[in-house]
């Protein structure tokens, strides 16, 4: 007796069937041609499309998803503009370490080389930025596709991952038995550890050093990245603490970190590569007699630095580990904490912590606009009063002054691509991601008009959160380096309109709220968070240059 057939399947059918089976539940898209069988197999499925009105905004909304849940966000996006829009999202993953996957639709591969509809070589486009980039040969394959792309994704250091879906193998059909489809686990990531020897080595090295500091990346920031540093300083007694910020050394959230680390003698570097956000390690950032060990996920990595190192004779040790493997191993094969060390963890402690006194005095009188740091304050304070926050801070000067002062359960900045503008999207993600939390956001108002139509998706969707634009009519940061090179006689291109981006919100259907005195603020956002809606409250700020605390 013959066995039947097989179902045949599309394989757009298969690759939902793999998001299904590793457990995604959205897919961040935006609609067009060639991924429309995608949209179709959705249909009946457990995954929800939140339809986005820019490919930008889905990448960075699965940005936000892998940051925030530590399992990598998907991104669908179609062929052509629609793939090139992407491209600066996923450099702002890269340089994140954020995981994620982006599946961009192509042009059919029966027409490879034809001149084919939008036909452009975009995993060789993408091959630049992502860790890795392919393009899907056969409908059969798409379910390994998929999941070999989230094990990427996930893999030594994070990132995103690019595969392209030819529009012929997602309706071409197939027949597919359930044991030739990939398992959960095949989307599980590949863990290396850190050599016990190594582990050894860099507990002998902090244990002969005077002012030692442990330094991770940006992978570190979030997660359980700061409970497995905070772990590591009560296992060793030294200072450790993760570094994500552009502003690398200058990071205001730091606090007057440089100072300190200038005087360190050994700087044990996990998934933190020495790059400019260091300094690139010279003096007088850091001193040129200090030791470094270096422990890094990349080979490369370690090729490139660990070399220039040994020939300055400052390589004390290097190892291929994952980060967070590698600081649990530090802890799991920690004696005692160097009590001799109480003196310089507090003073590295005091030194994060520090922010100018005079900061707490800045006032605005009737007539001034606000201070950023009066805004901060506020913002602060609205989230301190929720059990479970999100603060979201995109770039700018505004940001600066929100990162030094605003504080949370979760956070999330641009990071280390200095990119601007993911301040909206990463919002809404955040909502998906966190359903309990209170979520406010601080953009500037050029941030804000990259993404403001994704409040139209905020609303469609039903994702409630805040918004705080602090708006000074101009591209602040531009201006004041007009100001400092070139002098006040020399402002060119610069200013904005002080648009009322409130009304912009509650034209599309959310709430919004206008600000021009700090005491009015507080109130105005007990109103958006009680509103149940998307909410902007635009702020009248000044133009303040962004922070760098010295002491």
């Amino acid at each position: 007796m013959s066995s039947p057939s097989l179902p045949s399947l599309r394989g757009a059918d298969l690759l939902v069937a793999a998001l299904e089976t590793a457990g995604v539940r959205h897919l961040f898209s935006l609609s067009g041609n060639q991924i429309m069988p995608v949209f179709d197999a959705t249909i009946g499925s457990g995954i929800e499309l939140i339809h986005v009105r820019h490919e930008a905004a889905a990448v960075h909304m699965a940005d936000a998803w892998g940051r925030l849940t530590g399992e990598p966000g998907i991104a669908l996006v179609t062929a052509g503009p629609g793939f090139t829009n992407t491209l600066t999202s996923m450099y702002v993953a890269a340089m994140a370490e954020s995981p994620l996957v982006v599946l961009s639709g192509c042009s059919p591969r029966s027409r490879d080389g034809q001149g084919a509809f939008q036909e452009m070589p975009q995993a060789e486009i993408a091959g630049r930025i992502a860790k890795a980039s392919w393009t899907a040969s056969e409908p059969s394959g798409l379910g390994h596709d998929l999941a070999r792309a989230m094990r990427l994704a996930r893999s030594g250091r994070p990132g995103p991952v690019h595969v392209a879906l030819p529009g012929d193998v997602l309706s071409g059909e197939c027949e597919v038995s359930d044991s030739e489809r990939p398992l959960v686990t095949d989307a599980h990531p590949v863990v290396s550890l850190l050599d016990r020897e190594t582990a050894t080595t860099v507990h002998t090295l902090l244990g002969q050093a005077s002012r030692p500091l442990v330094l991770a990346g940006p992978a570190m920031v979030r997660g359980p990245g700061p409970g497995i540093l905070e772990e590591v300083e009560r296992a060793t007694g030294v200072p450790s603490l993760a570094m994500g910020s552009p502003r690398g050394i200058n990071d205001p959230g730091l606090g007057a970190f440089a100072e300190v680390l200038a005087e360190s003698d050994l700087l044990v570097l996990v998934g933190r590569k020495p790059d400019v956000g260091l300094r690139f390690l010279e003096a007088p950032i850091v001193a040129d007699d200090c030791q470094v060990v270096l422990i890094d996920p990349d080979a490369d990595v370690l090729q490139q630095h660990a070399t220039s190192l040994e020939t300055a004779g400052r390589l004390a040790a290097s190892d291929l580990a994952d980060s967070l493997p590698a600081l649990e191993r530090l802890v799991q094969s920690a004696t005692a904490p160097r009590s001799d060390l109480a003196d310089w963890l507090a003073r590295v402690r005091e030194a994060i912590e520090f922010r100018p006194p005079e900061w707490s005095e800045i006032t605005a009188s009737d007539g001034q606009p606000v201070h950023p740091v009066q805004l901060a304050r506020a913002v602060h304070d609205a989230l301190a009063a929720a059990e479970e926050s999100v603060f979201v801070s995109d770039g700018g000067e505004f940001g600066q002054w929100t990162q030094a002062i605003v504080g949370s359960t979760h956070r999330m900045i641009n990071g280390p691509s200095g990119s601007i503008g993911a301040g909206v999207p990463f919002a809404l993600a955040a909502r998906l991601a966190c359903p309990a939390a209170r979520v406010i956001s601080t953009v500037g108002d050029g941030t804000f008009g990259f993404h403001a139509m994704e409040l139209d998706t905020a609303v469609r969707h039903n994702l409630p959160m805040v918004i705080v634009v602090g708006n000074d009519a101009c591209w602040n940061a531009e201006h004041q380096i007009q100001l400092r090179d070139y002098g006040e006689d020399r402002l060119i291109g610069c200013d904005l309109a002080a648009t009322r981006y409130d009304e912009v919100c509650r034209a599309l259907g959310g709430w919004g709220e206008h600000v021009e005195r700090i005491e009015d603020l507080p109130a105005a956002l007990e109103r958006a968070i009680e509103s149940g809606q998307p909410a902007v409250i635009n702020v009248g700020i000044g133009r303040f240059e962004a922070p760098i605390v010295r002491r």
